[in-house]
């Protein structure tokens, strides 16, 4: 027999909108959603709570930025999504990873419930903050574990002058990554006189990677390029990468943004060149050795 009043409409999921429902997505960085409202779209460039309200700031394909709730209304790809804060769906990834592997950021076998050590006189120097947040990603659990203390140098152009003043001796080395540290350059010959400071020699460790800077040791698949461009001789190597990329460099704080948005890619030693992987843990095993 033929239905002649048709299929029944309320057959089915019937209160399903035609988009399909809203599923949670993280505003990481670099994330291109859609606003449905106003229609703009553009990557997530960061998340900051103001006037107690969660705010996604979208750039888009001009450099232009504008700030929406964080929530509900938002596109990728036509279907509707809510974004929520970056930081809550990563934590939530990596305690589910680090609890299947039992596995830190850098590889180790993780301790379970160990507190941080009481620090040693041994000490981890790096040559800026960039370093520091870096090495405090991948091998902060280490390094707490160890009671390794990771401070920074500000560059490394008097580093002798630092060693006599520090004063390394049994118990209390000094562990040093340097950037760029190829032969014939300034860091090169830094490195030289610094390692021929006496009475401290032996109780310094001077090892380097030869990437411009540590943003380098990121592997750039990360950010979606095959290599890390070559910036001209005259120009500033973060603001040229920044350019290249096509993110905002007028001011110091652009520069810092975009330090956040590589460091947002990094959830592991594998996100990193093993130049740096194996100049870190070297130091970390000579601060740490028994004396």
């Amino acid at each position: 027999m033929v239905d002649r009043y048709g299929a029944d409409v309320l057959a089915g999921d019937w209160k399903r909108p035609p988009r399909g429902r809203s599923v949670e997505l993280a505003a990481e960085p670099g994330t291109v959603v859609e606003d449905v409202e106003t229609g703009w779209v553009g990557a997530v460039v960061r998340v900051e709570k103001a006037g107690g309200v969660h705010v996604v700031h979208l750039e888009d394909r001009h450099g232009r930025l504008k700030g929406f709730p964080l929530g509900p209304g938002f596109l990728v790809d036509g279907a509707p999504v809510t974004l929520v804060p970056p930081r809550v769906a990563a934590d939530a990834r990596l305690a589910t990873a680090r609890a299947a592997s039992a596995r830190t950021a850098s590889g180790s076998v993780a301790v379970a419930g160990a507190r941080a050590r009481v620090a040693r006189g041994s000490r981890l120097y790096v040559e800026g903050k960039h370093d520091a947040e870096l090495v405090e990603k991948v091998w902060g659990d280490d390094l707490r574990v160890e009671g390794v203390v990771v401070e920074m140098l500000d560059g490394v152009d008097d580093l002798a002058a630092v060693i006599r003043e520090v004063a390394p001796e049994p118990g209390r080395r000094m562990g040093v990554l340097v950037d760029h540290l190829v032969p014939g350059t300034k860091e090169s010959r830094v490195v030289d006189e610094a390692r021929r400071v006496r009475p401290y020699a032996d109780h310094v460790l001077v090892v380097g990677h030869p990437y411009v800077d540590v943003w380098q040791s990121v592997k750039p698949q990360r950010l979606g390029m095959d290599a890390w461009p070559v910036i001209p001789r005259g120009t500033s190597w973060k603001h040229g990468i920044c350019a290249h990329l096509g993110w905002p460099h007028r001011t110091q704080a652009d520069i810092a943004r975009a330090w956040q948005r590589i460091l947002a890619t990094v959830g592991s030693y594998a996100d990193l060149e093993p130049e740096l992987l194996g100049r870190v843990e070297e130091l970390i095993d000579f601060v740490t050795a028994p004396e």
